[in-house]
């Protein structure tokens, strides 16, 4: 076929004109991700336990990706602030939930209705760490061991306080699944962070609580508190000598964990990569040691994976709470 020269010259301005267009498609498509800084939303109080797991995290994640990534501490009602927060942020990857077991598993089956879905709500990116909560005391408490205790409350019906990190929480769970199945009768005192709890403890003007290993860890060593039992079905590598509750009540457990989680419709080639960066800072020496020196196991999965997990989760804990009798 034979072009005259205006039509040669419009054809050569057709194609031109695609060619820009394919280009500038090519540079949006090889936009690369992230453009601007993340914010990874930690739905509790800083200074916490889980501030020690998530940021040295985001400070790998960010050497990583060349972008900051900056931890939000949105505290209050057992996490589901912030959870709420990320539910409605928008979903392109740059803000991300430091998901936990309470606002995740454990709210969505409290009387209180949630602005926001667990599964519908969230895109999961991976399993981050999971690990016992563990029951302490005062380290001149009368009870020296678990059975001891149990005894002792027995005898002071009403008298024994345990704190937790607020009504519905695991820690308010675990508290109240003891004392049903050891059939003792003790006073829950809410709070909003674990810290004070141990410094009430230390006080004499709370008797004990559930509280994450990372945060008791050192009380325990240095003398200060005794650990009585992990929460956990059995023991921990971190404080071998310390008995699982199941040994003496054979069916408690409860645990904690941690994930990382996305907006619901972020983009499948952005959970992919915070994934495969994630999982591999998980997988570090200092980041396994780390954990595991506070009380957790390192536990990356792929977004499938803990997708059911959660799914698991939220089947698991709707005995705790009917056996925690939660009204309100």
């Amino acid at each position: 076929m034979i072009f005259s020269l205006p039509q040669h010259r419009s054809l050569l301005r057709q194609i031109g004109l695609a060619l820009v267009a394919l280009a500038a498609g090519l540079a949006m498509a090889a936009d690369p991700y992230p453009t601007k800084n993340i914010t990874i939303v930690n739905p509790w109080a800083a200074g916490g336990p889980s501030d020690a797991i998530i940021r040295p995290i985001a400070q790998q994640l960010s050497a990583r990706l060349g972008q900051a990534v900056i931890v939000e501490n949105r505290a209050g009602a057992t996490g589901t602030i912030g959870a709420a927060a990320v539910a409605k942020a928008t979903p392109d990857g740059h803000t991300l939930f430091f998901a936990h077991v309470n606002p995740i598993a454990i709210s969505p089956s409290l009387p209180q209705k949630l602005p926001y879905d667990p599964i519908k709500d969230f895109a999961p990116i991976t399993l981050i760490s999971s690990g016992p909560a563990v029951l302490v005391v005062r380290s001149d408490f009368p009870a020296k061991n678990l059975a001891e205790f149990i005894a002792y409350a027995r005898a002071n019906p009403g008298k024994v306080s345990y704190g937790s990190v607020g009504i519905g929480s695991n820690t308010h769970l675990a508290g109240s699944l003891l004392g049903h199945m050891s059939k003792t009768d003790m006073l829950h005192v809410p709070y909003k962070g674990s810290a004070t709890i141990q410094t009430d403890i230390l006080g004499g003007s709370l008797t004990t609580g559930f509280v994450t290993l990372s945060g008791a860890q050192g009380l325990i060593q240095d003398g200060r508190m005794r650990a009585l039992a992990v929460s956990t079905a059995k023991r921990s590598s971190v404080l071998p000598d310390v008995p699982a509750v199941a040994e003496m009540l054979p069916g408690f457990e409860i645990s904690g964990w941690y994930g990382l989680m996305a907006p619901a419709n972020t983009p499948p080639e952005v959970i992919r990569r915070l994934n495969a960066e994630v999982t591999a800072i998980l997988r570090t020496p200092e980041i396994s040691t780390r954990l595991r020196d506070g009380g957790m196991e390192s536990s990356p999965t792929t977004p499938e994976a803990f997708g059911e997990y959660i799914k698991a989760e939220l089947v698991r804990w709707v005995n705790a709470i009917k056996v925690a009798n939660i009204k309100e």
